[in-house]
C-alpha cells in the first residue's frame, strides 16, 4: 500500500489494538467477523468503490457501514469498519486488503492473549516448509476446482489437535480464500505479522492528565529506545498518579524507583 492507504491501515490497527487490549473483546470472534466483512467487500465491488469514494463526505460512509453491518456484526467490528470508512484510500481494493490484515492480526492477539504466538509462529514457518516440501499437499490446497470446504476438511484432518486454533484458523482462512495470493506469499506474510507481534512491548501509561499526541509519539519512542523494541501505549488518566505519570512495560514499573529512565523520558517530551 502507498500513500493515503498505509496512513489509514496503520491508524486502523491502533485501533484494533486499542479495542483488543480491553479484556472485553473476544480477539478470536473479532477476526471471524472481520474475515466476513473481508468476504463482503472482496464480492461487492460497488459497495468498496462507494466506501472508498473520495467524493463522498466519511461520515456519509461510516453511517453506510453502520446501516449495513449493525445487525450483522458486534458493535466493536461495526465501529472499527466505520472507521475504515471514514478515511481516504488510495484504491478501493487497499480497504480490502486491509480489513483482511486486521482480521489476521486479530487472530494473532487472541494468540498472544493465550500465550502461545510464540508457538503460532512457529507452526506457521513449519507448515510452510511442509507444503514446499510436499508438491502434492500444495496442489490439493491449491486446486481451483476443488471447493472451500474440500480445502477446509483437508486442513482439518491436518491440523486439527495438531496446532494452535489461531494456526489453523488463519491457515484455513487462507486457503479458503487467497484472494489472488500464492500460498507461499500467504504464509509468508502471515509469519512477517505474527513476528512483528511478537516483537511488540505494551506500556502501560497512567498520566495525571491526558497526553497529548505529541507527548504519546515522544514517550513512544523514548521507550522504544530504551527497551529497543517497538512500544505500543494503552493510555489511562489518574489525576491522583504520583508524579504526574507512571509507566509500567511487563513486570517494570517506572516511577521513583526508576528516576533516571522517567527523567530520560520526560526530557524527550519535553524537547
Amino acid at each position: 500500500m502507498n500513500g493515503a492507504s498505509r496512513e489509514a491501515l496503520a491508524a486502523a490497527r491502533e485501533r484494533l489494538d486499542a479495542l483488543t487490549d480491553s479484556t472485553s473483546v473476544d480477539a478470536a470472534a473479532l477476526a471471524d467477523e472481520l474475515a466476513a466483512v473481508t468476504a463482503l467487500l472482496d464480492r461487492e465491488a460497488g459497495l468498496r468503490r462507494v466506501l472508498t469514494d473520495p467524493a463522498q463526505s466519511g461520515e456519509a460512509k461510516a453511517e453506510l457501514v453502520q446501516r449495513l453491518l449493525g445487525a450483522q456484526v458486534s458493535g466493536a467490528a461495526a465501529d472499527l469498519v466505520a472507521g475504515m470508512a471514514r478515511a481516504r484510500w488510495s484504491q478501493p481494493r487497499d480497504l480490502v486488503d486491509a480489513t483482511e490484515q486486521l482480521a489476521d492480526i486479530a487472530d494473532l492477539t487472541a494468540a498472544e492473549k493465550r500465550g502461545n504466538l510464540d508457538e503460532v509462529e512457529d507452526e506457521l514457518f513449519r507448515f510452510g516448509r511442509i507444503v514446499a516440501s510436499s508438491t502434492e499437499l500444495r496442489a490439493a490446497l491449491t486446486d481451483r476446482t476443488a471447493g472451500a470446504a474440500a480445502k477446509t476438511e483437508l486442513l482439518n484432518r491436518l491440523l486439527g489437535g495438531r496446532a494452535k486454533p489461531a494456526t489453523e484458523r488463519l491457515v484455513v482462512r487462507l486457503v479458503a480464500a487467497p484472494r489472488g495470493r500464492s500460498l507461499e506469499a500467504g504464509l509468508e506474510s502471515l509469519s512477517k505479522l505474527a513476528a512483528e507481534r511478537r516483537d511488540r512491548l505494551v506500556a502501560v501509561v497512567t498520566s495525571a492528565v491526558p497526553l497529548s499526541d505529541t507527548q504519546k509519539q515522544r514517550l513512544g519512542a523514548a521507550l522504544g529506545k530504551l527497551y529497543g523494541r517497538r512500544i505500543h501505549l494503552n493510555l489511562d488518566v489518574d489525576p491522583d498518579v504520583v508524579g504526574g505519570m507512571r509507566v509500567q512495560v511487563g513486570d517494570e514499573v517506572i516511577n521513583g524507583s526508576l528516576a533516571d529512565r522517567l527523567d530520560e523520558a520526560a526530557r524527550r517530551m519535553a524537547s
